[in-house]
């Protein structure tokens, strides 16, 4: 997956196109990520003990991966990879298709 845990992101399709955030975890498996502040669901929960108070819990849902664009500065960019180092030292590192340049 091209996008990983830290990056800022802006949605490209769904209810929240246009907003951007940060991913707060990668769901690899399903290809989803989790965005701080995109696609909240609200949850109400119950009390627990007999002298607490229910509430109402705001959560942040997974998002397709598809569905959210990488940003460098202000723009969004196309994520691709290179190889560095030669030998048995060599990394996949993630450049921007556009600039060439290391995310």
């Amino acid at each position: 997956m091209k996008i990983k845990q830290g990056d800022t992101v802006k949605v490209i399709a769904g209810k929240d196109k246009g907003k951007t955030g940060s991913v707060l975890s990668v769901l690899k498996d399903t290809n989803q990520v989790v965005i701080e502040g995109i696609n909240e669901a609200k949850r109400h929960t119950k009390n627990r003990r007999s002298r607490s108070q229910g509430q109402i819990i705001e959560k942040s849902m997974p998002i397709d991966a598809s569905n959210v664009a990488l940003m460098e500065g202000d723009k969004t960019v196309r994520v691709g990879y290179t190889f560095e180092g030669e030998g048995d030292k060599r990394k996949k590192v993630r450049i921007s298709r556009a600039s060439g340049k290391k995310i």
